[in-house]
């Protein structure tokens, strides 16, 4: 597959620009009862994430492409099929090259 399903994508699930780190980024989001989260992202254009950091973990799996993550100044390649585990209060950030498509847990 080269992209989520339509169901996946529905304007209601759309996660607003200006929640995303990384512009051109197309996401939908689904929350569970307990306030956790799955997103599920494409990049629609070579971007870079700014800086940043969450209160929460985070758990991100690469399904295609390649997103350099950079954790607390050290740079991670993702590619299809890796995934990585970023602790709540670390410093993140990244680069995503077109098309790359990714799921993230919150």
């Amino acid at each position: 597959m080269d992209n989520f399903p339509d169901f996946m994508k529905r304007n209601k699930n759309q996660v607003p620009t200006q929640q995303q780190n990384t512009p051109d980024i197309d996401g939908y989001y689904y929350t569970a009862q307990d306030g956790s989260q799955m997103a599920f992202r494409t990049c629609l254009a070579d971007r870079t994430s700014k800086e940043h950091m969450h209160d929460y973990d985070e758990y991100m799996d690469c399904l295609s492409g390649e997103y350099v993550v950079t954790i607390d100044g050290k740079e991670t390649s993702l590619y299809a099929g890796d995934e990585i585990y970023i602790p709540k209060g670390t410093l993140q950030g990244g680069r995503c090259k077109a098309g790359t498509r990714t799921i993230h847990a919150f």
